[in-house]
């Protein structure tokens, strides 16, 4: 799916995995659809990237108004690292329903 938004196939290969403490993975209200809400006991595993501003802004039409792009500070292999994460409003979040 990122290389096919993105229009870039090599992108994949540059993602670093990362994990972001504080946050926890659930619906988007109405959406089959994952955001995170602020959870001091919880962390997401994920993947940092650094891009370029044409693909951010392809990204940024795919996510589309639902998520708004917020800063975050992540944990690499190499330490902690700031990044942004589209992250949806909290009252978007459907906070009971955790994700799979």
């Amino acid at each position: 799916m990122l290389a096919r938004v993105s229009g870039e196939l090599a992108l994949v290969r540059r993602l670093v995995p990362a994990r972001l403490a504080g946050w926890r993975r659930v619906f988007l209200r109405g959406t089959p659809y994952p955001t995170l809400v602020g959870d001091a006991d919880e962390a997401v595993g994920g993947a940092v990237l650094h891009v370029g501003s044409a693909v951010l802004a392809r990204l940024s039409t795919y996510e589309g108004s639902d998520y708004v792009l917020t800063p975050v500070t992540v944990t690499t292999a190499r330490g902690a690292v700031r990044a942004r994460a589209w992250i949806a409003p909290v009252w978007r979040a459907e906070g009971a329903r955790g994700w799979p």
